[in-house]
Parts: C-alpha cells; structure tokens; sequence
C-alpha cells in the first residue's frame, strides 16, 4: 500500500517560483529518511534536500543552499519542497526518495525507494 507520487513541477521563467508535493503514502510513517533528488539529461541523479522522519531535521546539498525549503505535514502524508529563485541549473525531473532502514542518507545509493518524478522546467 505503500507509494510515493511527486507533483508540481512545471515551466517557470528565472527567478521564479515553484512548490513541489510528494504524496508519501504512507512512507512517513516507515521511513528512516526521506529526499528530494533530481536529474537533467545526459547526467547523474543528484541530491538536493534531505529530511530525518525521527525529528525532522534536514540538510541541502550546496547547489540549493539558501533558495530550497523542505517540509513536511504528517497529517496530509506530504513532503514539499518549496523552490524559490530558480535558475535554469535547476532544470530536470524531480524525484522524491525514500530509506526505511537506519543508516546513512548522505545520496542517492541510500534510498531504496523512489517516485515516478515530475519535471522541472526553467528557461526565458
């Protein structure tokens, strides 16, 4: 019963704005971790945020720093990421992740379980 579906993404000009959702589906609940990631073509799935289900602490890799929030409402079963100041780097599918044993979080090979992605477009 367990799943995971990203939403949210569009086309967005620079600077702008963009809120993505990951209905976790019950992966909030038996989960040690949780990320975001994403993947432009022709290279390697990144990281971007990650978030601690026990506490909720989080941490973003450096090229989000600063312009990215994750978020989470347990009540709804949702993670969000909240994008702001978008540039077209940021260009790619947006994948949400899921760890359900304890251990490391530190990338992508840490996550077992992962969402279809919903892309993400920023261009003039």
């Amino acid at each position: 019963q367990e799943q995971l579906q990203e939403s949210g993404g569009g086309s967005v000009q620079p600077g702008g704005s963009l809120r993505l959702s990951c209905s976790t589906f019950g992966y909030t609940y038996s989960s040690y971790c949780m990320g975001w990631f994403r993947q432009s073509p022709g290279k390697e799935r990144e990281g971007v945020a990650i978030i601690y289900m026990n506490g909720g602490s989080t941490r973003y890799f450096n090229s989000v720093k600063g312009r990215f929030t994750l978020s989470q409402d347990r009540a709804k079963d949702t993670m969000y990421l909240q994008m702001n100041s978008l540039e077209p780097e940021d260009t790619g599918m947006y994948y949400c992740a899921a760890r359900k044993s304890g251990g490391s979080c530190n990338g992508r090979a840490d996550f077992g379980y992962w969402g279809q992605g919903t892309q993400v477009t920023v261009s003039s």
